[in-house]
């Protein structure tokens, strides 16, 4: 028995470092790809003439566009496998996020900002089956936190990178902001492209892998399938409609709303919490949250996989996360505002992978490829709706964190809801 367990853990680590780290590169390009916006805003708005409504507009129209062609992007990737479909995904974010650089009003760029969001739409809940392919699920967590921590390094990279070229780039013409956009589009393109040549749809086709291991692999995932008594399969549209996939929808929704409700917000509560802080210092301050959790969602994940328990696993982190961000309008400087959005930002993505392991607790593995898009489409509505409420708020209060307090009740009412979630295997008629 120790040789098998030893022979185990070769083979899963081997899997691990030819999978994972591709996709977790990837997931950072699609996701500056996605909010550099916000850094191009710094010189777009004036050169485009665009009020902060016009801007907000632009921004939040990308989830319109991923909320319609979510559901629809994973049934083509049904259809024509992940590694043509991801690559197609990639690629078509580039070519629209380069195309952006040359928008010349505002209905150009909302055009182009909703086809982004159709372009990405599939991405993320794409990935995650296609883990599922090839993780049994005693290390789903860990595996998936280790992708998903690519959104908080995404902000650490992309700050000075993005901010970067558009104070030293000005080619051919084209101010700073319209560079930032071609070259952080470039990648994607590439990224698209190694994706078809080097990921492999499933352990039966990886011939990095001996033959043994590859029967291995198959059999263990194929075990665990047909072990997993009490799920259901249902057809496209009850797997949409199904109680407890809504039910998981309206928290992932509030989830999005606190975590891209500071996320786009950070800069600015961290600079109201002291006037003498340059830009730059602003921006190296930024980047200490988002470090804090991606340590604290790897090691939460881990501690996940390690136990088996999932329901506390994914509340918890939204007790912290309400906690924490209640308390930020009513501190002063920058040092203990820094802190507890750390706390907060730990607890918003700790969360992230234990949740995405409670659908295929009463689904079918082919149920929950439909279904994960379906709450990552509704869920993605809150990426609109937190921000704007913080925006909201902040313009009536004079200060940005006091928004934090709605998105904090929020995401309180998300931790109870965790806590009571239907998800209890149902057996199948």
């Amino acid at each position: 028995m120790p040789t098998i367990i030893a022979d185990e853990r070769t083979i899963m680590r081997r899997v691990f470092w030819r999978i994972v780290p591709l996709c977790f590169l990837l997931y950072i390009v699609s996701y500056i790809d996605r909010a550099n916006i916000g850094y191009a805003a710094l010189q777009m708005n004036a050169e485009l003439g665009l009020t902060s409504a016009a801007f907000g507009f632009a921004a939040g129209i990308f989830f319109i566009g991923y909320f319609l062609f979510e559901v629809p992007s994973n049934l083509l990737m049904a259809r024509y496998g992940p590694r043509v479909w991801i690559a197609r995904i990639l690629i078509g974010m580039g070519v629209v996020s380069m195309a952006t650089a040359f928008v010349q009003n505002h209905w150009q760029l909302y055009s182009l900002r909703f086809l982004l969001g159709v372009a990405e739409a599939g991405y993320f809940p794409a990935i995650i089956i296609y883990l599922t392919s090839w993780f049994r699920a005693k290390e789903q967590a860990t595996v998936v936190a280790m992708f998903t921590a690519a959104i908080p390094v995404s902000y650490v990279i992309g700050t000075p990178v993005s901010t970067w070229i558009m104070d030293h780039v000005a080619w051919f013409g084209l101010t700073g902001w319209r560079w930032m956009l071609i070259l952080e589009g470039l990648p994607a393109v590439i990224g698209g492209l190694l994706t078809y040549r080097l990921l492999v749809d499933r352990p039966s086709n990886a011939r990095w892998l001996l033959p043994e291991e590859r029967d291995w692999l198959e059999g263990e995932i194929a075990a665990e399938h047909r072990a997993a008594a009490g799920v259901r399969h249902l057809g496209t549209w009850r797997a949409i409609t199904e109680p407890r996939v809504l039910y998981l929808a309206a928290i992932y929704f509030v989830y999005q709303a606190g975590s891209l409700g500071v996320g786009y917000w950070l800069p600015q509560i961290v600079k109201h919490s002291s006037a003498s802080l340059s830009n730059v210092e602003t921006g190296l301050i930024s980047t200490v949250p988002y470090l804090v959790a991606t340590v604290g969602m790897i090691l939460w994940s881990r501690r996940s996989d390690r136990t088996g328990e999932r329901r506390l696993h994914t509340a918890l982190p939204l007790l912290l996360a309400g906690a924490t961000l209640g308390i930020v309008a009513l501190v002063s400087g920058p040092l203990p505002a820094t802190l507890l959005l750390a706390a907060a930002l730990t607890g918003f993505y700790a969360f992230k992978a234990p949740f995405w392991t409670l659908p295929g607790q009463f689904l079918s593995r082919s149920t929950a490829a439909v279904s994960i898009a379906a709450i990552n489409s509704i869920g993605n509505l809150g990426g609109f709706v937190g921000p704007y409420a913080v925006g909201v708020i902040a313009k009536s209060s004079g200060a940005p964190a006091t928004g934090l307090v709605f998105l904090a009740a929020l995401t309180l009412v998300a931790f109870v809801m965790v806590l009571k979630a239907p998800i209890s295997p149902r057996t199948v008629a």
